[in-house]
């Protein structure tokens, strides 16, 4: 009887340890497929203001207001699903209102980004709707680039696109887009009743950028390389030809290199020209109105000093023209312009 009891109750035991196990193995499996499909919903975002030393600035994008001056509030909303998501992108604020002057409507004039995408596969992803360029080294947020202002070669390039593009990755370092989008900049709608065509190629993080419209041909390239731990070296060149034979090109090297875990310095040096006017970034004071060709160099110096979310950018930049094409009054044009911005910036 004793053995019979020993017996009994040792497969009890046994038993119950099995189910046991059993059920936390159940239990993992669920919690494992309810992890992988769980979608996520996200805020994130970012705020800038900024001082500028002088009254007039170079005739570039943004950070180009005298005095204490506001950048922009921007609010990202995302959600990401499985196979599909969303992203809302809306900014406020004077930076935010040069970045989509394409829009027409009010009901737009607040809106970045407005894109669906749509996961086919691990490889092939398809997005429509209003996304930011792929073209250019630098973007619209001002957290995701070093320099607080921006190159000539970002501010006359395109900003933003509306349409469908199709994204595949050859492999872990190899990927293709192709895009057929409205006119560049047209956000809303096809106002113009003209379509464009766009393709990147990226290779080990580096890109080759094409875009290609009514009247309007672009190449691009963007990449970067870490030179060491502490230094790396971003690279941008580009060439365009727009209607009536006027053209602009430019290329500019971003060497930054990090002092600190809270303190990094970066060094933007560009190279831009025009022919035949151009896309007029150099045309405005003595040249105003002007079919001479033209050219400039700028070189622009940034600390980034960052603590948490919080971003402090002190900056000195000098222009330099081949004609008087900056303002030093209402009546007093030069061939070179220096300036001071400190900019602060907060991410979320």
């Amino acid at each position: 009887m004793t053995i019979f009891k020993t017996t009994v109750i040792a497969l009890s035991l046994l038993t119950g340890s099995l189910t046991h196990a059993q059920d936390e193995l159940v239990t993992e499996e669920v919690a494992e497929e309810t992890t992988e499909e769980k979608p996520s919903f996200s805020v994130s975002g970012s705020i800038d203001t900024y001082y500028r030393s002088n009254d007039y600035a170079p005739s570039t994008s943004f950070a180009n207001l005298p005095g204490f001056a506001l950048g922009m509030a921007n609010v990202v909303l995302s959600y990401e699903g499985e196979k599909s998501g969303f992203v809302a992108d809306l900014v406020y604020g004077p930076r935010g209102a040069d970045a989509v002057f394409g829009s027409e409507g009010t009901s737009s004039s607040i809106v970045n980004q407005l894109y669906a995408y749509y996961n086919i596969n691990d490889k092939l992803t398809l997005t429509l709707g209003n996304f930011n360029t792929f073209l250019g080294y630098e973007v619209i947020s001002p957290v995701a680039n070093f320099n607080y202002s921006t190159s000539y070669m970002f501010s006359y390039g395109p900003f933003s696109h509306t349409g469908i593009k199709a994204d595949y990755a050859v492999s872990d370092n190899v990927s293709i887009m192709v895009a057929v989008m409205n006119a560049t900049d047209e956000t809303e709608a096809d106002y113009s009743d003209t379509s464009t065509f766009g393709a990147q190629l990226g290779l080990y993080s580096q890109y080759i950028n094409f875009l290609s419209g009514d009247d309007y041909t672009q190449f691009d390239f963007t990449g970067g390389f870490n030179i060491s731990e502490k230094l790396f070296l971003g690279i941008s060149a580009t060439t365009s030809e727009l209607a009536a034979d006027a053209s602009f090109s430019g290329i500019a090297l971003y060497p930054q290199y990090t002092l600190s875990d809270s303190f990094s310095l970066g060094i933007r040096g560009e190279i831009f020209s025009e022919t035949n006017g151009g896309a007029g970034a150099l045309y405005s004071g003595a040249l105003s109105g002007s079919s001479e060709d033209a050219d400039n160099t700028s070189f622009t110096i940034t600390g980034s000093y960052t603590k948490g979310n919080f971003i402090l950018k002190p900056e000195f930049r000098i222009d330099t023209a081949s004609a008087n094409i900056y303002s030093k009054n209402a009546t007093d044009f030069s061939d070179n312009l220096a300036s001071f911005v400190v900019a602060a910036i907060y991410a979320f």
